[in-house]
């Protein structure tokens, strides 16, 4: 049986989703992009009490695209990709539909993960199966202060 090639995407603000999406990657023994936005979050971007904070004034705006930079492998050649992310108003950033526009995703097995402070993964990955329904999506994970066992758990019973 030919081995399956798996692809970890994430997008990572300050750094926690990233460690996920590496203990991921290692353990699954596949390869590892990040989504860059074109201009980085500050901290005062990220400032979610502030209604005027770039964050803030982009998940106000279903419609918002933060322009981001071209990611660095060819998509097509892997057949799952695991789609990484911080949870930004019980959402996934617009980052990430970003990635997601602008990229063929066509055929792959999209299987979200997350990092959160406070929400749930179940409503970010809902509204992303509604807004991508052509893609073959998995049922997520928020994956905070997880163990590698539990990761590598995680990965055993998802592929």
């Amino acid at each position: 049986m030919e081995k399956k090639k798996i692809l970890v995407v994430y997008f990572s603000a300050t750094g926690t989703t990233r460690q996920v999406a590496k203990q991921i990657a290692k353990i699954a023994e596949a390869d590892i992009c990040e989504i860059t936005p074109a201009r980085p979050y500050s901290s005062a971007d990220l400032d979610w009490t502030n209604q005027q904070s770039r964050s803030s004034v982009e998940m106000s705006n279903p419609e918002a695209r933060p322009e981001i930079k071209t990611v660095s492998v060819d998509v097509s050649q892997y057949d799952y990709v695991f789609l990484g992310y911080p949870i930004w108003w019980d959402l996934a950033p617009r980052t990430v539909n970003s990635f997601i526009e602008t990229t063929d995703l066509a055929g792959k097995t999209v299987i979200p993960f997350a990092t959160s402070g406070s929400s749930t993964i179940a409503n970010s990955v809902a509204v992303l199966k509604k807004s991508y329904p052509e893609i073959k999506w998995q049922t997520g994970k928020l994956l905070n202060r997880v163990s590698v066992k539990e990761i590598g758990d995680w990965l055993l019973e998802t592929m």
